[in-house]
């Protein structure tokens, strides 16, 4: 079997048993299908065919590029994840990424908004016309609930339960995450008042755009940036920074780890770890300004 069929095999596995994210799947593919296409030349086509030397030069090769540490480190990742279900699969006899490493980028803590910036931010939309009252219930929904922006555009109506504060994100492991009070207000304002004047018929996505159809990621990225800038916070601000800003926040007012790790999402608890060194991180800050013997 060509590397390119097992790559579309693992494709599958990937989607439809392991319930993996769209992102993370287009990425792993990818990564994949950029090594198919170096080693093709040299004659490499089978997935047995490939030695620990090929895997070394393909990563060489992407440094001669002047790829990231950081882009290295994910590449042989996605190889050695692939070589791994090959050998489960019984494909291949051994893993020819197994014991490769790249130098890795030091990881800058991810950026999170302050508690202030938060209610600034979310005081912007104009509630009182339909767009500003959809754009409020984007911004409250995001923030309560840590999704990604491709989860929050891929919402349905039917995903938000107004009785119990649920929503019901079905991107890969379908999971259930509950919203404050003010969200849930929000959002229940823009489906009894905006949505009904604003959705083409028969239209399912919860927030949808001017020509009534399924809100893009593209189409909230450019309304965010349009309400950060009034609010006058620095910085590109991005969706990711809410769902890290809610991450940071929850952990910091006594959330655990693995509820944490729940709610958004990771499939390894070490990615939700990152958070609880961002909150360290600033409870030292807040000690080294504060304390009289700090100085």
């Amino acid at each position: 079997m060509s590397i390119a069929a097992q790559i579309e095999k693992y494709r599958t596995h990937l989607t439809e048993e392991r319930k993996a994210p769209v992102n993370t799947v287009s990425a792993y593919i990818r990564d994949l299908a950029r090594f198919a296409a170096f080693s093709d030349p040299a004659g490499i086509r089978e997935a047995s065919a490939v030695a620990s030397e090929d895997v070394r030069s393909y990563i060489g090769h992407l440094e001669k590029e002047g790829r990231s540490p950081a882009t290295l480190s994910r590449c042989i990742s996605s190889l050695k994840a692939f070589f791994k279900y090959l050998a489960d699969e019984g494909e291949v006899s051994h893993n020819p990424a197994a014991g490769i490493a790249a130098a890795l980028a030091e990881k800058k803590p991810p950026r999170v908004l302050m508690g202030g910036e938060i209610d600034l931010l979310l005081e912007q939309p104009d509630a009182g016309d339909a767009k500003g009252c959809r754009d409020k219930a984007m911004l409250e929904t995001l923030y309560a609930s840590g999704l990604r922006v491709s989860e929050l555009v891929a919402l349905d109506e039917a995903d938000v339960n107004m009785e119990t504060g649920l929503i019901i994100c079905r991107n890969g492991k379908e999971r259930a995450i509950p919203i404050y009070q003010g969200a849930l207000k929000a959002v229940a304002a823009y489906l009894l008042d905006a949505r009904p004047s604003m959705a083409s018929p028969g239209e399912r996505a919860m927030f949808v755009n001017a020509a009534g159809g399924r809100m893009s990621r593209q189409g909230f990225w450019k309304i965010l940036k349009r309400y950060t800038e009034k609010a006058g916070i620095p910085g590109d601000i991005t969706p990711h920074m809410l769902r890290h800003s809610f991450a940071a926040h929850l952990l910091e007012n006594g959330a655990d780890l693995r509820s944490l790790q729940e709610m958004l999402g990771h499939a390894d608890i070490a990615s939700t770890q990152i958070y609880a060194k961002v909150v360290k991180r600033q409870l030292k800050d807040v000690y080294n300004k504060s304390h009289p013997r700090s100085k």
